[in-house]
């Protein structure tokens, strides 16, 4: 018996922890805050990423601030999250359950328009089942929780019993329970292991003993 998977985009299969880094420290430069290293800032994400700026800064963000770090943001992630690579062995797992038959699909955050080509670009969009995008605005006080009840109800002929999701952030772990999925979280992403943990879902260093313990996880009475 095997797990069908939802996989989480950014930080799991696509390596773009050190992308979201850099445009993170730039965006924050603008409004007087010291760059961060990989570790704190593993510490410190969050979704939703309104939470996110508010702990950097201790207080919410005011709107000309919001808008500035969004900008900067966007002005070096946009362009650099195409250029990512796949995480290490992803695409080798991908490939091979959808050539054994074995159902999966994705659920992320990414706006569709840019997450469909960016899988062609990949050659793995025929992977997954079904890949859900946002296709709205970004509500940067939620996270991805009816997004993922919303891809898990549309599932055609998926036993909910088998269904695991796989992300790097501690809200992958809060949308699968909202959607009654359950989850297993990666530490290559943008959350440390001590944050993932205190979410009480297994916690991996690689993709490969994620896919493992998915697949565990549904044989387990």
């Amino acid at each position: 018996m095997h797990a069908h998977i939802v996989w989480d985009w950014n930080g799991t299969l696509l390596d773009d922890v050190h992308v979201a880094l850099s445009s993170t420290n730039a965006a924050i430069a603008k409004v007087g805050l010291p760059p961060m290293t990989l570790e704190r800032y593993r510490e410190l994400y969050r979704v939703p990423v309104w939470d996110f700026y508010e702990e950097l800064l201790g207080r919410a963000p005011t709107d000309e601030e919001w808008a500035t770090i969004g900008k900067e943001f966007g002005r070096l992630y946009r362009p650099g999250v195409k250029a990512c690579e796949l995480a290490a062995g992803s695409a080798h797992l991908l490939t091979t359950r959808r050539n054994s038959g074995i159902t999966q699909s994705l659920c992320s955050l990414m706006p569709q328009v840019e997450l469909l080509p960016m899988l062609r670009a990949r050659g793995i969009e025929d992977c997954f089942q079904r890949v859900d995008g946002r296709t709205g605005s970004l509500d940067v006080k939620a996270g991805k929780a009816e997004q993922m009840a919303r891809h898990l109800s549309a599932l055609e002929d998926i036993d909910p019993g088998l269904v695991v999701v796989i992300g790097d952030a501690v809200d992958d772990a809060v949308a699968a329970a909202h959607a009654g999925a359950r989850s297993v979280l990666y530490t290559g992403g943008a959350h440390s292991r001590s944050s993932l943990e205190k979410t009480g879902a297994p916690v991996v260093g690689s993709l490969t003993e994620a896919v493992a313990l998915a697949d565990a996880l549904v044989r387990r009475p």
